[in-house]
């Protein structure tokens, strides 16, 4: 490899050096304790010496300096990890430089001419095969030593790497730390002792920083049930943040099948960079935070003051900017931030140079100045770029005209509220689609009642318009710790879905998507999918208390917003709980805005809550679970096991309390959940269990700790909802309100906020990612125990070395989907199917894996053989194979009797194994996990397998000519290499010949007394034409391609009439004869072995490939 030449004084490094060839300007050198000589106490010093102070010589322990006679000063330029590699660093400077240099005068111009050269070779490479890094010469040898330790595939992208000490036992081994794509690696060397660690971000089950008394700060990262630290690192927080979001990255593209298409940074695993992940990191935050869309990337951040209005006083915050939102977010523990989408920006005023700051005018009247902006100028410029504003001198000195016309579209649009959506762009709706809340429609508020309720309902509307005044109304309003307030003592019925819009961030997909719900409403109506079915099931069951639907209004409405949902997102579909959820929304919000809550709710709010393994609601519990290790204390001492707690409140993440609260209890909980996201809902679980926490303590089992809950749940009033009786859930009797003192809602939200308001949004979404990485792995493990246990019953290899051979398996689908965004082989993983068939290989994964792991070594990974091999074991032929199929075969082959060996053998050779396409290639697996689920042809298959009797010898068919002789190439192929080859040759050629005799004898004891001598020439040509055919396969003991098996064929079918065959009763009586050959398959192999080898191998095959 060349180097960027660097000056280095040979008089300090004599000793560890040896020079190999020198000339008048170049040197080659090798380290000491390398190569010939090496090793011995020297290479042991060296060696330790390189790596602490990671010194490239540690893996290239050669290298080529240049020099000029009447200098002392040497310039490295290469180095070589073999001989052979610095040898054609040395013939290329010998052919193209030397004869060069003869040309200069002077020594400078010389040295000056080598390191042009040697920066412009370093460059053209760098054009093809690196990624632009921070420090690319430093980066260029860190690649070479990650190469050389770890021998990962060469596509493999490494990210970063940091000097650390890795805790092996109580003894830290002083190393370094390589971050890649797909992988975690360290590496040490002391005093002769080699550490090397590899471990696949998909494995990882836990990644956090600890700390204890003997490592200060540490990163913990715990994979296959070994416990890994790593400490001493410089930038602890950098690493662990980068380490977090490998593998989160990991997780999403392998398991959740995520593209990243509107994220370049990401797309292509091949290309990903520290750097590209740090911006996502910030992205994701910047997102979470101000409720944006996906498709937002935080581009900008600017520190500046932004004039508060109705605190009349400038407060410290940062400006985020991304492609369509301006926003703003305080430093100064005021809690204020405000979200501008760049459609409401109607002008950027002139900067005012003095103070460095930039007004930004919105609709509303509105204006907002942010001062002491560093880069003002050039923010100013982006605002204007981005919102189509021109920012020539001739705008600036019409601005007062600007103005007065955005002000006289700010007053008609304030006279005429319903010309708003035309202002945004939205398409008039369509007539089917309801354009009111269902809340209005079935129970509007009487103005004229003025009972309590009431009055305190209009109270609280003047509060809300108060604030709105003070700080403005919707998309940029400022938020406040008022708002947070104003939320937890209720939202109005009148503004509760204006308000859930806004806080939620639907309202901003709305807007930027017109008339999109209508069209999908239009696309989706009479489609008929598994989701479909389920949703008719279902809408029933949704609030059936509730006057609205039980009314067609209500339930047209929420079957079209459910079903428009599932053809947007069929990854999600359909799930339980979607309905309740929809339900609560169309009563306060309209239709299409109960689409788009939805939409926020299922894809930015609470992610991967809705599908088939609810893993958002199972990680939102193992959060909630820390928490109450954290804040409950005494409920834990008593109840050690918190997995009942994660049973209960299932349904309480899933519906946001909806289904166990009265729905006017419910929505202020929803209110909540809108503003501060999944943290309300942890805080109120919280509170419940705080609130009940004596009674729970003395309970004596699981179903009265249950119960107890219930009842509070049923004792839970909101004594200010206008709403009137018809609405309310009358699920517990009076008895039982009677025993339980009611609790109002609103009191018990306060409590939560303030026992439990004071962890952050920011702590949850961590502790979130932090769990994921748990409960993913927590499910994979179940699936495994699964299959094993069923397995287990097929087979004889015991339940360690099932273990071992799924995750060779499982490891076998992803080695095929690490260096590729769409690999095809993603499809063969889908969680969603029964467990058996989560995990499948196609051909080509199948035969890497079976090559490894076959006994005899007769199947190599690209041989036709190892076609057949999938062929037969493919049961229903949709080119996959599972778990099961894979281990029975292997089972035969280890742990099976002579006879089923041979059987399993004979059958390679019979269709539908042998018989393949010209072209040979499997037919595709059909698309697996969509659409209507056939049970018929599930119980078929059931039934199938139930009443499928074993198969004996006398079931098989006839093998032809074709395929014995194809047959006794194979025993060939088997027996190469082994000890007694000669003997076993021999004796597949005697009962080859045996067999041929046999049958040739009897055809002519079938033939009539005189045949014509036409008749029996055939018969006889044929017998010593393949007689001799096997004679010469035997000779030659190497395994046969697919062209001769297919001119085989091709002759047996021309002379089907004259074939003859054997059955397989014939071909296991005449090999019984042959003791030797008996013996070759009676003959125990070892798996365990086999599964250690291939362990190691598994990854070096692909790396060779």
């Amino acid at each position: 490899m060349w180097l960027k030449p660097e000056e280095i004084l040979l008089k300090n490094a004599f000793k560890l050096w040896v020079t190999e060839k020198d000339n008048e300007y170049f040197v080659l050198q090798r380290r000491r304790g390398y190569g010939d000589g090496g090793g011995g106490l020297t290479g042991l010093l060296v060696g330790t010496l390189d790596t602490v102070l990671d010194s490239t010589s540690r893996v290239a322990p050669y290298r080529i300096l240049h020099h000029t006679p009447d200098s002392q000063v040497y310039w490295s330029i290469a180095c070589g990890v073999t001989k052979e590699e610095i040898g054609q660093h040395w013939e290329w400077l010998q052919q193209n430089i030397m004869r060069t240099l003869s040309v200069f005068d002077s020594t400078e111009d010389i040295t000056s001419f080598v390191q042009g050269k040697i920066r412009g070779l370093i460059a053209e490479e760098g054009k093809s095969s690196m990624v632009l890094e921070d420090d690319p010469d430093k980066f260029r040898e860190s690649l070479l030593r990650f190469e050389k330790w770890f021998e990962l595939p060469a596509q493999e992208k490494l990210i970063t790497y940091y000097s650390c000490s890795y805790w092996k036992g109580k003894v830290p081994c002083q190393g370094w730390l390589y971050l890649s794509t797909n992988f975690l690696c360290f590496y040490s060397y002391l005093l002769g002792a080699e550490v090397k660690l590899i471990i696949s971000w998909d494995e990882i089950w836990r990644l956090q920083k600890t700390s204890n008394v003997i490592l200060t700060e540490s990163i913990h990262v715990l994979a296959h049930g070994e416990d890994h630290y790593f400490s001493m690192l410089l930038h602890l927080n950098e690493t662990f943040v980068i380490m977090e979001q490998l593998a989160n990255y990991s997780i999403k593209r392998l398991f959740d099948k995520e593209a990243f298409q509107g994220e370049p940074a990401l797309s292509d695993p091949l290309q990903v960079t520290k750097r590209g992940l740090e911006a996502h990191a910030k992205s994701d935050q910047f997102r979470s935070f101000f409720r944006l869309p996906k498709e937002e990337n935080l581009l900008e951040v600017h520190e500046s003051f932004l004039w508060v209005p109705f605190s009349h006083f400038n407060t410290l915050g940062k400006i985020c900017l991304s492609e369509n939102y301006l926003c703003f977010a305080s430093q100064d523990g005021s809690q204020c931030h405000i979200i501008i989408p760049m459609r409401e920006v109607v002008n950027v005023e002139r900067p005012d140079p003095s103070s460095r700051a930039l007004t930004v005018c919105v609709r509303g009247k509105r204006a907002l100045r942010f001062s002491e902006v560093r880069d003002y100028q050039r923010l100013a410029n982006t605002i204007r770029s981005r919102c189509g504003i021109s920012a020539s001198p001739q705008h600036s000195a019409s601005s007062e005209g600007i103005r007065g016309e955005c002000q006289s579209l700010i007053n008609h649009f304030e006279d005429n509220p319903e010309d708003v959506t035309l202002m945004v762009g939205q398409k008039n709706t369509s007539k089917a689609v309801s354009t009111e809340a269902l809340m209005t429609v079935f129970h509007p508020q009487d103005v004229e009642n003025l009972d309590p309720k009431m009055l305190k309902e209009k109270m609280k509307e003047q509060s809300w318009n108060i604030h709105f005044s003070e700080y403005g109304r919707g998309t940029s309003m400022f938020f406040t710790r008022k708002t947070r307030d104003l939320i937890v003592r209720g939202v109005p019925e009148s503004l509760r879905g204006e308000l859930w819009m806004l806080f939620s961030g639907a309202v901003n997909e709305m807007a930027t998507n017109p008339g999109y719900y209508t069209e999908l409403v239009e696309q989706s109506l009479g489609t008929s999918t598994l989701a479909t079915d389920e949703i008719e099931r279902d809408l029933h069951r949704s609030l059936p208390e509730h006057p609205a639907f039980q009314s067609d209004t209500g339930i047209s409405a929420l079957r079209r917003v459910l079903t428009a949902y599932a053809y947007r997102n069929p990854k999600i579909g359909y799930c339980q709980a979607m309905n309740i959820l929809t339900s609560v929304l169309l009563l306060y919000a309209k239709e299409e805005e109960a689409f788009w809550l939805l939409v926020a709710v299922c894809e930015r709010m609470l992610p991967d809550y809705f599908n088939r393994r609810i893993i958002g609601a199972l990680v939102d519990q193992a959060v909630f679970e820390d928490l109450i290790r954290e804040n409950l204390p005494q409920l834990v001492e008593h109840m050690t096991d918190l997995s009942f707690f994660s049973s209960v409140s299932l349904s309480w993440f899933l519906t946001l309390f909806i289904s166990v609260l009265p729905i006017e209890s419910a929505v202020n909980v929803v209110d909540c959940f809108f503003y501060d996201g999944i943290k309300a809902i942890v805080q109120l679980g919280l509170a419940v269990l705080d609130y009940n926490m004596e009674a729970l303590i003395a309970c004596s089992d699981d179903a009265e700790a249950v119960t107890i809950l219930n009842r509070f749940f049923d004792s839970v009033t909101n004594k200010d909802s206008p709403l009137p009786p018809t609405v309310t859930q009358a699920s517990v009797s009076n008895n039982d309100k009677a025993s339980h003192v009611s609790v109002d809602i609103s009191e018990l939200i306060r409590e939560a906020y303030e026992k439990y308001g004071h962890f952050r949004s920011e702590e949850v979404e961590s502790s979130r990612r932090r769990n994921k990485l748990y409960v993913i792995q927590t499910l994979e493990d179940t699936t495994k125990q699964n299959v094993i246990r069923v397995v287990s019953q097929e087979v004889r290899f015991t339940a360690s070395q099932l273990d071992e051979l799924y995750n060779l398996f499982k490891r076998q689908h992803f080695l095929s989907c690490y260096w590729t965004m769409k690999s095809p082989a993603l499809l063969h993983h889908d969680p969603s199917l029964a467990y058996l068939e989560q995990y499948q290989l196609g051909f080509q994964q199948f035969s890497e894996l079976f090559s490894l792991l076959e006994p005899w070594g007769f199947c190599a990974a690209k041989s036709t053989l190892s076609l057949w091999v999938f062929r037969l074991i493919d049961e229903n032929q949709d080119g996959l194979i599972n778990f099961k199929e894979f281990c029975c075969a292997l089972d035969t082959l280890y742990g099976g009797s002579f006879t089923n060996k041979l059987k399993f053998l004979f059958k390679l050779h019979l269709p539908p194994a042998f018989d393949l396409p010209e072209d040979g290639v499997i037919r595709k697996s059909p698309e697996r996990g969509r659409g209507k689920v056939d049970l018929q042809a599930y119980l078929k298959q059931w039934q199938n397998e139930i009443l499928k009797k074993e198969e004996t010898i006398k079931d098989l068919p006839r093998i032809n000519q074709a395929q014995f002789i194809q047959f006794s190439k194979t025993l060939y192929n088997i027996f190469h290499g082994d000890p007694e080859e000669e003997t076993l040759y021999r004796a597949v050629a005697h009962v080859t010949s045996l067999l041929l005799r046999m049958e040739e004898v009897g055809r002519r004891l079938q033939e009539p007394s005189s045949p014509p001598p036409e008749a029996t020439k055939p018969v006889s040509t044929t017998a010593s034409a393949e007689a001799s055919s096997t004679k010469e396969a035997s000779s030659k003991s190497e395994t046969s391609d697919a062209s001769s098996s297919n001119n085989s064929q091709e002759g047996a079918t021309e002379q089907s009439d004259a074939d003859w065959s054997f059955s397989f009763e014939q071909v296991l009586a005449s090999l019984l004869n042959e003791p030797t050959i008996v013996s070759f398959f009676e003959r125990h192999v070892h798996i365990h072995a086999k599964l250690g080898q291939a362990r190691v191998a598994q990854l070096k095959l692909k790396a060779k490939k």
